[in-house]
């Protein structure tokens, strides 16, 4: 519960890398009205100059430097929000299994999972592919407690 008596929900975002996790939840991040368009004008700017220019919604939720200078999210982020009845708190996890760690310790505080699965030709196979993170990521939330999983195609 919040300090307000609202009950309190975490979305963790996860999937395979390039699956799409970042820029779809700095998307709706931004049609929902959490950011303003002046700056998303201003990290579309930023992610030209750097040949990223479609990152600009991913840039919402990943600050590092070296985060938007690779292009994938290596730590967690948090965006948070509330409706009349809820507050939640977003979780965007990194999807590259270098950085799972961080993956983990986000799923780790999810109640409710959002799985985001790459539906590009040989993105969807790397991704459910025995070693793709997109399986991993799902048998490691429902492993740490997420036992409601949103399934997003993108």
């Amino acid at each position: 519960m919040s300090s307000d008596g609202k009950p309190h929900v975490s979305l963790v975002v996860i999937g395979h890398v390039d699956a799409g996790k970042s820029t779809t939840t700095g998307h709706l991040i931004y049609k929902c009205g959490g950011v303003d368009k002046r700056t998303i004008d201003k990290y579309e700017k930023e992610a030209t100059e750097l040949g990223k220019g479609s990152f600009k919604f991913a840039w919402v939720l990943d600050n590092l430097k070296a985060e938007r200078e690779r292009g994938i999210t290596i730590d967690i982020s948090l965006w948070k929000f509330e409706t009349p009845k809820y507050m939640y708190t977003v979780i965007d996890a990194p999807g590259h299994r270098d950085f799972i760690k961080n993956m983990i310790t986000g799923a780790a505080q999810g109640d409710v999972g959002m799985l985001v699965v790459d539906a590009s030709q040989g993105g969807f196979e790397a991704g459910i592919s025995k070693d793709g993170q997109t399986r991993e990521h799902a048998l490691l939330a429902y492993t740490l407690g997420v036992k409601q999983m949103i399934v997003v195609i993108n």
